[in-house]
């Protein structure tokens, strides 16, 4: 099955920013983009101003046809969504092959974005990364605030980043928690802010931990690349922690100057390695 090159861009959204912030700068580049908006996950205001439509998660065959209706030729997923157990996923005939097909698979969630992906290629479309349409939003090498990290985290921020690296290998996270070479906390399928909250209560007396983010090795850059935003500064720094460290050009910062004041405003760091 084919579709027309050159046609709209679809944007299957999730929560967050980053959704509209790929709306908006197609829109600028003269595309005319079309949102299948993702029930649970994306908001009226992430698709405000935009043509769209709200669907289950589970509805890959509707909104699959959906973008063919509305002459979409190459599609971006963009946005957090949570992995689904089969009862809250309520898929329709098309999304119940594409749950056998990841059941009959063991892993995580690579795994899955890649049969995601093969299913959205099979019907014609062309996969695009979100930073293909946000390159300023990809972190920058070095500090990127004011705050500067004193010289002794530096061995935290290299020993997370070679840890970080590890478990995105096992396609685990994508990323950890460490205090003082102590590992306090690895993210698992319930995202980056939980882990933050989960390690506030784990901290040790000592220097303050950090909280390091990588792109998984073995990612495939158009599907789920690691972001973080304001939202990840204040937990950060509402649990005590001196900063945060992340992959130069591997990790979406949404709002990068909103989020690089709120932690100048915090008081911590954001580096990118």
């Amino acid at each position: 099955m084919s579709v027309e090159r050159g046609g709209r861009l679809g944007i299957l959204a999730g929560s967050g920013e980053l959704p509209r912030m790929v709306a908006d700068a197609a829109r600028k580049d003269g595309r005319d983009p079309f949102i299948i908006a993702f029930e649970g996950y994306a908001t009226p205001e992430t698709v405000a101003g935009f043509p769209h439509a709200f669907m289950r998660l589970g509805s890959v065959g509707h909104y699959l046809k959906r973008l063919r209706k509305e002459g979409v030729s190459e599609v971006v997923t963009i946005g957090h969504v949570r992995r689904p157990s089969w009862r809250t996923l309520r898929p329709d005939v098309r999304g119940a092959m594409v749950m056998a097909r990841i059941m009959l698979h063991s892993g995580g969630d690579d795994r899955l974005l890649r049969i995601v992906r093969e299913e959205i290629e099979h019907d014609g479309f062309v996969v695009r990364g979100a930073d293909e349409f946000l390159p300023q939003a990809l972190a920058l090498h070095g500090t990127m605030g004011r705050v500067v990290p004193e010289e002794s985290f530096w061995s935290d921020i290299q020993e997370g980043a070679r840890i970080a690296h590890a478990i995105g290998a096992l396609d685990i996270g994508q990323a950890i928690v460490i205090q003082e070479g102590v590992v306090l906390g690895v993210e698992g399928i319930e995202g980056t802010n939980a882990l933050i909250q989960r390690c506030a209560g784990l901290k040790r007396e000592g220097r303050s931990p950090i909280l390091v983010k990588m792109k998984k090795p073995q990612q495939d850059r158009r599907m789920d690349l690691p972001a973080m935003g304001v939202e990840t500064v204040r937990n950060a720094a509402d649990a005590g922690f001196a900063g945060i460290a992340m992959e130069a050009g591997g990790v979406l910062v949404a709002r990068m100057e909103a989020t690089i004041a709120a932690a100048d405003a915090a008081g911590i760091f954001v580096v990118g390695i």
